[in-house]
């Protein structure tokens, strides 16, 4: 079995190349077969006018009265026998019934047979062509000539059309190694790209200048996959280093604490206030381990989640119940507008972005100020909507606030809040199939928008 080279540059080449030869070699066969057909059906027009000629004085000859010769007598004027003179070779014999040899001109084969009279009207006998009729008075005329000159032509013709075709073919497989060469080209600045991308070099693309059709539209995907990936690992690597930098406050605190318990004897008061701090570092920590744990869960598919039929608007008066102690120690009016909007979900993990959103809503919130929730159904989706009278998110801030260890509001870095709870909701909402949104102004506060699938 032939194997063709795994290179598609050579793959399609070989397929070029075979494609191009058949091509020639068929058009050349034709023209062979073509020009054969018209010399021979040129030499054959001729033989059968000279058959014509003998036969029209064969029936100019007849018996002289009274003459008991029986078979007719073949006379050519010297106009006709100049035509199967030895200048061009034509000859002729001419048979009675019975086989018998009427006549023949002197340059005839000696071995010239007659024919089959069921035989074509013409043949080829070796270098000779040759044409008969079976026609009274006689029983068959042959008229035949060398064929050497025309046989020589087709030669010369078949070695000219496969010296034509070989030029062509050669000429075929440069240009197509050229254009085939100039069509990959991009491929291989794209595996080029390709491999320096893998080494690490992130911030390079694919220069799409010179690449067009499935090629263009194939470096601009991957130069949006380049880009995403790019884009996870910064994020992973800001990930990591926010994280390290949540870990270590509540640490140093452990560690201070521990150390300073240490450092001399201390009174129970002391030592109180000493383990009251370490154990409000120790919860931080815990909680924020607790939420790491959550977002790789929901990142990896790993978190088993419970599908059953819930209602959304219950799922925020429960949520609501356990924020009301801390909206009524902030002075922050709550309302409320919650429509039945059942649904099919994780209770309990719609639950967690509804006090995530309600949190969050309170912490960024002036003193004094209000909190609406709502939830509806509208053309079956589900709609939460939480709202509050705080500042307003700066626009710079407003894309990336769903992102892990984010906060518009810098200073709220030691308030205990690791920046983890709306990146929470948005990995639980997107797990559900629905999508959050966040729209901010100074004059109509922060509102979060979370719809379901209904």
């Amino acid at each position: 079995m032939i194997r063709l080279p795994k290179s598609i540059h050579w793959r399609l080449q070989v397929w070029y190349g075979v494609l191009l030869a058949a091509l020639l070699v068929g058009f050349g066969f034709t023209a062979f077969k073509l020009e054969r057909g018209r010399q021979m059906r040129s030499v054959d027009e001729e033989l059968q006018r000279r058959i014509g000629l003998l036969l029209d004085s064969l029936r100019k000859n007849p018996n002289r009265a009274g003459e008991k010769r029986a078979d007719p007598e073949l006379r050519l004027t010297p106009a006709q026998a100049a035509l199967f003179d030895d200048h061009d070779g034509h000859y002729f014999a001419v048979w009675m019934r019975g086989a018998k040899l009427l006549a023949r001109s002197a340059n005839a084969p000696a071995n010239l047979a007659r024919p089959d009279a069921e035989a074509a009207a013409v043949r080829t006998s070796g270098p000779n062509r040759e044409a008969f009729l079976f026609a009274a008075p006689v029983d068959c005329v042959l008229v035949g000539r060398p064929i050497n000159s025309e046989q020589d032509e087709l030669r010369n013709l078949g070695a000219l059309l496969g010296a034509a075709g070989g030029a062509v073919l050669l000429l075929g497989l440069l240009g197509g190694w050229w254009l085939s060469s100039r069509a990959l080209r991009p491929l291989a600045e794209i595996s080029a790209t390709a491999e320096k991308i893998a080494g690490g070099n992130l911030a390079l693309r694919i220069n799409t200048a010179d690449t067009e059709g499935e090629l263009e539209r194939l470096a601009a995907v991957l130069n949006s996959t380049f880009a995403r990936l790019d884009a996870a690992f910064s994020q992973q690597a800001r990930f990591t280093a926010d994280a390290a930098h949540e870990l270590r406050t509540p640490l140093a605190v452990i560690l201070t604490q521990a150390q300073l318990a240490l450092s001399r004897d201390r009174s129970v008061s002391e030592y109180r206030e000493t383990l009251e701090a370490t154990q409000r570092a120790a919860q931080r920590m815990r909680r924020l381990i607790e939420s790491l744990l959550d977002l790789a869960k929901l990142d990896g598919g790993q978190e088993p989640f419970h599908w059953e039929p819930c209602d959304l608007a219950t799922i925020s008066r429960e949520a609501l119940d356990l924020i009301s102690p801390l909206a009524t120690e902030r002075t922050i009016t709550l309302h409320t507008d919650l429509q039945p909007a059942s649904l099919q979900g994780d209770a309990e993990r719609l639950a967690q972005v509804v006090t995530n959103l309600l949190s969050n809503a309170l912490e960024y919130n002036h003193p004094g100020g209000s909190l609406r929730i709502s939830t509806a159904r509208e053309h079956g989706r589900v709609l939460l909507v939480v709202e509050n009278t705080g500042p307003a998110i700066p626009p710079e801030d407003l894309p990336h606030i769903f992102e892990r260890f984010h906060r518009a509001d810098k200073s709220r870095s030691s308030t205990g809040h690791a920046g983890l709870g709306l990146a929470i909701v948005h990995a639980v909402v997107k797990a559900h199939g629905g999508s959050v949104e966040a729209a901010s102004d100074a004059s109509n506060g922060t509102r979060f928008t979370v719809t379901l699938p209904g």
